[in-house]
């Protein structure tokens, strides 16, 4: 653990102030953040999405919740409910909304001109296709809401192209007919990911991998990186551009400076304590309790 972390660890909650962890399986990033709580003496309020019922009026007895759902829309709509009903969240519901939209993340880091890969949008087969080829070939089709690498598409040309999209759209939930196409970018088999928490990054690591796609999620291995300060720009950039918080920010390192390639609301840190030296789950901890405190 950094002595930054023993110090941000170290915050204490007034009396009288809860924290509620929204969660649903409790895996390994949420056990470690129950240590973590431990640690701070902050015992907090165990909020199950699978078997939360919501009444548009009331609130669990809390200050603030950490958002840890697994399931995008549970987070979405529990977010919103809660605010509502007028109890801080960390993430916001916007934060989740933009971050949980790769277009709507690639529509806030334009508006606040943050460095990311060429994009397009199409609605259409026939759209689509133009828009991949006034990209150029390669390029990756992306789900617009989805994580850990899944249903990722690296299309190498029109043949491609073509089957892809209409696979998309008659097998495909509606989702899939709204088509994310992204620039093929190549990153010398990694990519970067930082880990940001409120107004500092605080740790950065590596994901390695020959395949094309370096989620850890899909076997790349993690390494540290040191935050530069061209990396520590970025990402903040990147998170304030989304809402700030607590997110993790992906990017590529290419000749001509750093891309934002994603921005994940609900990160995931496991492999990456160790690996960093960092204490992730103690400085979330200590995140939350400074806003319970506001």
């Amino acid at each position: 653990m950094s002595p930054a972390a023993d110090k941000m660890v170290a915050s204490t909650l007034p009396a009288g102030k809860k924290i509620g962890l929204l969660h649903s399986l409790i895996r390994k990033d949420e056990k470690m953040l129950l240590d973590a709580f431990k640690r701070a003496n902050v015992q907090p309020v165990m909020i199950d999405d699978r078997k939360l019922i919501m009444d548009f009026e009331s609130a669990p007895d809390v200050d603030v919740i950490l958002e840890r759902s697994i399931n995008h829309s549970r987070a979405l709509h529990a977010l919103r409910l809660f605010e509502s009903a007028g109890v801080k969240c960390v993430n916001r519901h916007d934060v989740a909304r933009v971050c949980g939209d790769k277009m709507l993340t690639t529509a806030a880091l334009s508006e606040h001109k943050v460095q990311q890969p060429r994009s397009r949008v199409a609605f259409t087969e026939d759209s689509a296709v133009e828009a991949i080829e006034q990209l150029g070939y390669p390029v990756v089709l992306k789900p617009a809401v989805g994580s850990w690498g899944r249903l990722l598409s690296k299309v190498n040309d029109r043949d491609a192209a073509e089957t892809i999209l209409e696979h998309k759209t008659v097998l495909g939930s509606y989702h899939h007919s709204i088509f994310y196409i992204q620039e093929y970018v190549e990153k010398a088999d990694r990519d970067i990911r930082t880990f940001v928490v409120g107004d500092r990054c605080i740790a950065a690591i590596y994901r390695t991998s020959k395949h094309w796609i370096t989620n850890t999620a899909r076997g790349a291995v993690a390494s540290k990186c040191e935050v530069t300060p061209e990396i520590e720009e970025i990402s903040l950039n990147a998170a304030r551009a989304c809402g700030g918080g607590v997110v993790a920010v992906d990017l590529f390192e290419t000749p001509d400076g750093l891309l934002v390639n994603e921005v994940n609301y609900t990160m995931e840190f496991k492999n990456s304590v160790d690996t960093t030296g960092v204490d992730i789950p103690g400085e979330i901890v200590a995140y939350a309790v400074r806003e319970a405190s506001r």
